[in-house]
């Protein structure tokens, strides 16, 4: 019983932690920016040929800049609750939350200058269409983009959490982008195919878990699950 409640409590820690990423997207329009510009650089970093240690940077940097974000629009917040006085302490409170926003988003320019200006300086036509990326990189590109898709869609939507209802379904939008990627990566040997076949028979379990659990949709399931093949493919078919 103490296990089961664990997880519960576990799980509906996660969806509130992603109501509160849906709720900035929906109502802040720098997380919306950041956001997207996230996508461009995660989807640039794969024709750029980055390092490991360069990548986990760019990762930082992009991790600040949206934590710095949702902690101002947190205390933005609270100070309007606390008062709709024109206090000079709130329109400190605010100045400083913004001001953190700010240092995090020079950090990350500062990053993309030391990481990507040499890059950029010797990128021509040939380097894109030869280019390779490991397929440890593109997973991650591929599932950073898929969260950030569901997370948008149900913004927009207004219904549901990344992790509990609404469309699509995040679960199954990530298990089965799981197993595109796992695919992709094994090829078409013997071993391969079987590790395949797990890898598909465990997201499709996750995705009978949503719905016998009533937290999905029979068709918000299956649109998320065919999101995350779709993403999945997408990136690995341009630069695998």
């Amino acid at each position: 019983m103490g296990n089961g409640r664990e997880r519960n409590t576990l799980l509906s820690s996660f969806n509130h932690a992603f109501q509160g990423m849906v709720h900035a997207v929906r109502s802040e329009r720098n997380m919306r920016i950041h956001l997207a510009v996230a996508a461009v650089v995660l989807v640039a970093s794969v024709f750029l040929n980055l390092t490991r240690l360069e990548f986990v940077a760019v990762l930082v940097a992009i991790s600040l800049v949206l934590m710095m974000e949702l902690v101002n629009t947190a205390i933005e917040a609270v100070v309007d609750m606390m008062t709709d006085q024109r206090d000079p302490r709130a329109r400190v409170a605010k100045d400083l939350a913004a001001g953190a926003v700010l240092v995090a988003a020079i950090n990350a320019l500062a990053v993309a200058y030391l990481v990507l200006t040499d890059r950029l300086a010797g990128l021509s036509l040939s380097l894109l269409t030869t280019i390779r990326r490991s397929p440890v990189h593109l997973t991650i590109v591929a599932l950073a983009l898929v969260i950030a898709l569901v997370i948008v869609i149900k913004a927009i939507r207004g219904k549901g959490t990344p992790l509990s209802g609404g469309l699509p379904s995040g679960h199954a939008a990530l298990a089965f982008a799981g197993w595109t990627a796992i695919t992709f990566v094994v090829g078409a040997t013997r071993e391969g195919l079987l590790a395949s076949a797990i890898a598909f028979m465990m997201a499709v379990l996750v995705a009978q878990s949503r719905l016998e659990a009533k937290v999905h949709s029979l068709l918000e399931t299956v649109l998320g699950a065919i999101l995350g093949v779709a993403v999945t493919v997408l990136v690995f078919q341009l630069w695998f």
